[in-house]
């Protein structure tokens, strides 16, 4: 997965050359990821019809433009060329009902069966019994979307017993009252948890 330059706000020309010579340096697949909302710098669509000529290792992109009809756009334009992440929690499973073929997922780490199960009976057309899932989900979904994510789904991992608040520097762990916030989401969402359906089979 690759990111466009940091510290330094390139123009669509710096970008899309500086991709290209990342792509063309190597025969790995590669996943761009278009978040301007957290990085400043949009990956357009002519960047990617550029981008996807030269390169043909370049073979996804991790959606989180929050624009959710740029799932459609990509579509579009680019039919099946593009593989399309969702890289927003909480527009998962929008996005998938728009025809998203996967999601880079953030709470995973702590809820991995209620992931997956969405993403299943999506992809399986059970969209009402993929969205009393994700409803019950979103409050924990929207841990992901905040400047604290892994700190916040590290404490998620805690709850559940899959992982430990460990981060690295700069991150802390949260404390006070943040903490104490974030805690009674999680207790809550562990408190309503859902019973899944038979989503391993469909």
């Amino acid at each position: 997965m690759m990111l466009p330059p940091m510290r330094y706000k390139a123009d669509d020309r710096e970008t899309t050359v500086y991709f290209k010579k990342v792509a063309n340096s190597t025969t790995l697949p590669i996943m761009v990821y278009n978040n301007p909302v957290d990085y400043g710098i949009e990956v357009t669509l002519d960047m990617f019809e550029e981008l996807l000529n030269d390169c043909p290792n370049i073979q996804a992109v991790k959606e989180s433009t929050r624009d959710l009809s740029n799932v459609t756009r990509i579509k579009n334009r680019f039919g099946n060329r593009l593989a399309i992440l969702s890289g927003v929690d909480t527009l998962a499973l929008e996005s998938l009902s728009m025809g998203a073929d996967g999601w880079v997922a953030g709470l995973v780490c702590a809820f991995p069966a209620e992931t997956v199960a969405i993403y299943e009976l999506e992809k399986a057309g059970k969209h009402k019994e993929a969205v009393a899932i994700y409803r019950w989900f979103l409050p924990l979904l929207e841990l992901d979307i905040n400047t604290k994510l892994v700190q916040n789904i590290k404490l998620a991992e805690v709850a559940t017993g899959i992982g430990t608040e460990n981060v690295r520097e700069p991150r802390l762990p949260l404390i006070g009252r943040e903490r104490e916030n974030v805690l009674n989401i999680i207790t809550n969402g562990l408190k309503t948890r859902p019973t899944l359906p038979n989503y391993k089979k469909l």
